[in-house]
């Protein structure tokens, strides 16, 4: 009987089979550093070589690892220690977007640079922009020259689509706020972007990423009015910018006073007081008096059910708008808001179909309401209205018409006797 152990068979002196795409070689950050520098000193500042040997580079080292080192080298120079400073003791090269001339041609060749680079390696997408939101919150440690070169190459770089707007975040850093440095940054990084598309293409991407009203975050709370913002960046050279932030705050001031009229109609609230409310508004915000009368108009015809039966839909309007004519009078005192009252009605009739016969009947009530005149109303039908059930309301107000006019013939004939 054996009453020796047996041996466990052991895995010494076997070898596996590696595959080729497993045997890339791997880099702590300053060998990393060291290679890409060493070959960007080799390339010199031709950018196209510079672009060929990034695009090579990528199949022998490790990019998705070493994202972030990558892009400090590429725009700084040399790995970034928090902050924003190079390290005295790390190799760096002038072959970078800092150390380059401080001209927007030169940064859109570094922006081809970078997006040829991420076109190539997709999964850099995502590294390069936590980088420029990193690079933003640095911007004190940089010189004013270093942040109008990353400003400019930010803008290029958000026209072109390689970088989301939503990085603008950084911007709103309390510290850089406080200090100017955002809204400086931001007027340089703006005008490399308008200059690469137009102010509508700038906007849309700002709405994308509801960056649209916050713009005025770039200031101190105690300068944050569209006024200073105008200002501010009309001296720069960004009128377009300027208007476009005013029409956003309109905009938003029309919003709120449509949701806070709508409050007041459905408390009952005095017209007198309404009526105080919107001309402060109106003050306040710069908001014209024919806009305003399209905003009442929606809100009193917003704060009742409506009757789906035709016959019984007009009686009911006529009833309700007449509650609220001395509301409506009190905002159509210009003649282009008076017309302005009648498009909207006109759109409103057409749009909701079982108003389509009641048109005449709220024109003629709002006439002997005084809340219209007859020249608009003759105005509209003779050339200002709209294409919206335009054969139908025509014809509806023919006879009103003809009497408004008649009656027009007459005043000025008994004016011409008295005289």
């Amino acid at each position: 009987m054996n009453n020796q152990k047996q041996q466990k068979p052991t895995l010494s002196g076997q070898r596996f089979k590696t595959r080729k795409r497993d045997e890339k070689e791997r880099f702590d950050p300053t060998q990393f550093q060291d290679c890409i520098i060493q070959g960007l000193t080799e390339t010199g500042t031709d950018l196209e070589a510079v672009a060929k040997f990034l695009d090579a580079s990528g199949a022998k080292l490790d990019y998705r690892r070493y994202a972030e080192t990558l892009f400090d080298i590429l725009v700084a120079g040399g790995m970034l220690a928090p902050g924003g400073t190079l390290a005295d003791d790390m190799m760096r090269t002038d072959v970078c977007v800092f150390a380059a001339q401080e001209d927007l041609e030169t940064m859109q060749a570094f922006a081809q640079v970078f997006n040829k680079l991420i076109r190539r390696y997709k999964y850099l997408e995502k590294g390069f922009e936590d980088e420029v939101k990193k690079l933003l919150l640095f911007l004190k440690g940089f010189s004013e020259s270093e942040r109008n070169k990353l400003a400019m190459l930010t803008g290029v770089l958000l026209a072109n689509g390689t970088l989301n707007a939503s990085i603008l975040n950084s911007l709103y850093n309390e510290n850089l706020v406080k200090e100017g440095v955002s809204a400086a940054f931001a007027v340089k990084l703006f005008k490399s972007w308008i200059n690469e598309k137009d102010i509508n293409a700038v906007a849309a991407s700002l709405r994308k990423v509801s960056m649209d009203n916050r713009l005025m975050e770039l200031f101190p709370a105690n300068k944050q009015s569209v006024e200073h913002f105008t200002k501010y960046f009309t001296e720069a050279g960004l009128k377009e910018l300027s208007e476009y932030v005013r029409n956003q705050q309109t905009i938003g001031a029309r919003k709120e006073l449509q949701k806070e009229l709508q409050e007041q109609m459905s408390r009952g609230d005095p017209f007198k007081d309404i009526i105080l409310y919107v001309k402060e508004e109106m003050k306040k915000n710069n908001i014209p008096e024919p806009i305003v009368i399209g905003i009442i108009w929606s809100s009193v015809m917003s704060t009742v059910e409506w009757n789906k039966k035709e016959e019984l839909v007009a009686e009911q309007a006529i009833k309700h708008l007449k509650q609220y004519s001395p509301l409506l009078a009190a905002f159509t005192t210009q003649g282009q808001s008076e017309l302005t009252l009648l498009l909207k009605i006109q759109e409103y009739c057409y749009d909701n179909i079982h108003f389509m016969k009641a048109f005449q009947k709220i024109v003629v009530l709002f006439y002997k309401a005084e809340v219209l005149s007859e020249e608009p109303i003759l105005k509209w039908y003779k050339d200002a209205h709209v294409a919206k059930g335009k054969s139908v309301f025509l014809e509806q107000m023919k006879k009103f018409v003809e009497w408004l006019k008649n009656a027009e013939e007459e005043s000025e004939s008994e004016a011409e006797e008295g005289d």
